[in-house]
């Protein structure tokens, strides 16, 4: 059976559906996704941070400007002169510094690169004021830039309020940092995908080879190659479990396509078999016909032989097809009717029969009484004489001895028919019960019969719920052993299985 050819990528591709560009794609989206989340919440921490720590340091730089200092920077911002007066602190670069009196008055002390901190309302000054307050510093954007703005109290040496203190830096150079900052952290992420990349290829590459191993196999099974298995030894329990599991279907596969081809050889010897036995009648009758038909009609003598020969012959050819029918619908419905009654009165109901059919030949009946079965009595009967049948035809007319013995052993009923005849040789033994099979190719058809009895035998015991088994020495003789469940016994198996 030829295989779909498909093409597969090499061990350097990468396939846009393939598993391994789905899962490389999908990891370095995951890894950008949380590296830009970081970048996120690191640029909103730091901007906080960085403002309450810029805050937090002109805070500082009031606080540091001592009262002789205020007095000395009010003085000159009160002299009227456009000129601004000399500070007499240091503060950093771009940093911008305005007073509000107690009365509400805004003076502006000192301004860096022309512009100046805001006027404050009396409730934004009230709150960055307030020590209880978490927000201590605001965001202008009145003026031309955005500007950082905190207000600090301002008292004498006497320990009375002079106002409160405006300074104010522009936050352009903080987000300047910030944006490096973020350009940085970029520049990693960036590189971190891009080794990630070089790493996880590999990893990947080498992570996947159970299953490329899978591939490679699968791609060597068809129906006439299942004895191929998956490796199940991978160090990847979930690739290890699905090998297994493909493992047990191709077993199955292969049990059944191996049945199915035995059924097909058995069915084809069946067919040839029938066709060969059911020829062998009709071409004596044709024959003797062609003879009748030649003039033999006009004899009686020979008109006599034709009659009773052809007669003889068609009552061979309906016990054949008696015979294919019976297996044909025992192989339908294995269990017939059945109702529960001693076997051993059966059997003693058939003693006559038998002694008549034993003819010269010694017969030794062994029954033990009362034992119960369910059985169907004509189905019975026939087993007992096809099996009867047997043991006659392979025995010595005046010298046979026929044992017919009726026992229960183990909680089973065992009916056993052994003879003294030349046994069965162990090549033969195996196939007894294949249809149309003759242990003894020098027997003819018209006494060996077709090869069927035995079939039927074995057909009626299973569908009874037994078994039959066959022993054999050459020389010797043969035993043929019957075992059948007692009624209750029978009865449990049959409810368990779904016969009754």
């Amino acid at each position: 059976m030829k295989t779909a050819h498909t093409d597969k990528p090499g061990p350097g591709r990468l396939e846009f559906h393939s598993l391994r560009f789905q899962l490389l794609s999908r990891s370095l989206i995951i890894l950008a996704v949380l590296l830009g989340f970081i970048g996120i919440i690191q640029y909103v921490f730091m901007r906080d941070n960085t403002f309450r720590n810029m805050a937090v340091s002109l805070q500082g730089q009031v606080r540091n400007i001592s009262p002789t200092a205020w007095e000395s920077l009010l003085a000159g911002s009160s002299s009227g002169t456009d000129e601004q007066p000399r500070p007499p602190v240091i503060l950093m670069p771009g940093t911008s510094l305005a007073f509000i009196d107690e009365e509400g008055n805004y003076a502006l002390l000192i301004s860096d690169h022309g512009f100046q901190p805001p006027s404050l309302t009396p409730e934004q000054k009230n709150q960055l004021i307030d020590p209880r307050s978490r927000q201590f510093y605001l965001l202008d954007n009145t003026g031309s830039e955005e500007q950082l703005v905190v207000a600090v109290p301002v008292g004498r040496e006497a320990g009375q309020t002079m106002g409160t203190a405006i300074i104010s830096t522009r936050t352009a150079p903080l987000k300047e940092l910030l944006l490096r900052h973020m350009l940085v952290f970029l520049a990693l992420a960036l590189g971190a995908l891009f080794m990630g990349l070089l790493a996880f290829l590999p990893v990947l590459r080498r992570t996947l080879i159970p299953l490329s191993n899978m591939v490679d196999t699968a791609a060597q099974i068809d129906a006439g190659n299942l004895d191929r298995r998956f490796p199940t030894q991978q160090g990847q329990v979930e690739v290890d479990r699905l090998a297994e599991s493909f493992n047990g279907m191709l077993h199955r596969l292969e049990v059944t396509f191996s049945a199915e081809k035995e059924t097909q050889e058995q069915m084809r010897r069946f067919i040839a078999d029938a066709s060969h036995e059911l020829r062998t009648p009709l071409t004596s009758i044709h024959g003797f016909l062609e003879v009748l038909l030649r003039g033999a009609a006009n004899q009686p003598e020979q008109l006599e032989t034709a009659l009773q020969s052809m007669h003889s012959e068609s009552l061979r050819l309906n016990k054949l097809v008696e015979d294919l029918l019976l297996l044909s619908k025992l192989d339908r419905t294995p269990y017939a009717e059945m109702e529960v009654g001693y076997l051993d009165q059966t059997l003693m109901e058939m003693e006559p029969q038998l002694r008549i059919l034993a003819g010269e030949r010694r017969l030794v009946l062994t029954i033990q009484p009362d034992l119960e079965c369910r059985f169907n009595p004509d189905q019975i009967k026939q087993v007992v004489l096809n099996l009867f049948q047997n043991a006659v035809q392979h025995t010595d007319s005046f010298e046979g001895v026929i044992r017919v013995s009726l026992l229960k052993a183990h909680e089973k009923v065992q009916l056993v028919i052994q003879d003294n005849g030349p046994g069965i040789s162990p090549e033969h033994i195996n196939h007894i019960f294949e249809r149309f099979y003759r242990s003894d190719n020098s027997r003819n058809r018209r006494e060996g019969g077709a090869g069927l009895g035995l079939s039927i035998t074995k057909a009626i015991v299973e569908g009874h719920g037994g078994t039959i088994q066959v022993s054999s020495k050459v020389g010797e003789g043969t035993r043929v052993q019957v075992t059948f469940p007692e009624a209750d016994l029978w009865s449990g198996q049959a409810a368990s299985s779904g016969r009754i």
